[in-house]
């Protein structure tokens, strides 16, 4: 298969937390709260699919809890440019995410904040 190479990527390694997620956000009937608050996770970086619906509706959940939101804009994806751009303005807007590219995000910042009792977390939608 095409995408082949990109899964083995993702695919978690025996350390890693994985939540099965229901519905569109992350949060929901999830077990996701409980794992951030034991993790001690202040920033959250959501990268996927589709952005204008699972990374939104997860991004509005974390940002309702007081998460530090990250969405790189060139790691999410949604049916239309069009759409990825609206969900983009909406996160940077009202939720107020990071929304720079992924090259521009200076990540040694955020694991200096993980350093100072802030924890960094990946948070990545797969199609549902």
């Amino acid at each position: 298969m095409r995408g082949r190479p990109i899964v083995a990527c993702l695919r978690p390694d025996e350390d890693d937390y994985f939540v099965l997620k229901p519905k569109h956000s992350g949060f929901f009937s999830t077990t996701l709260d409980a794992l951030l608050e034991y993790l001690i996770v202040k920033t959250l970086i959501f990268t996927g699919m589709a952005a204008n619906i699972c990374v939104v509706f997860t991004a509005n959940d974390a940002y309702m809890r007081h998460f530090h939101l990250v969405v790189p804009s060139d790691c999410v994806a949604s049916n239309t440019a069009e759409e990825n751009i609206y969900a983009l303005e909406q996160m940077s807007h009202v939720l107020k995410a990071d929304t720079r590219p992924s090259t521009e995000i200076l990540f040694e910042t955020l694991k200096r904040g993980a350093a100072e009792g802030y924890q960094l977390e990946k948070v990545w939608h797969g199609e549902n």
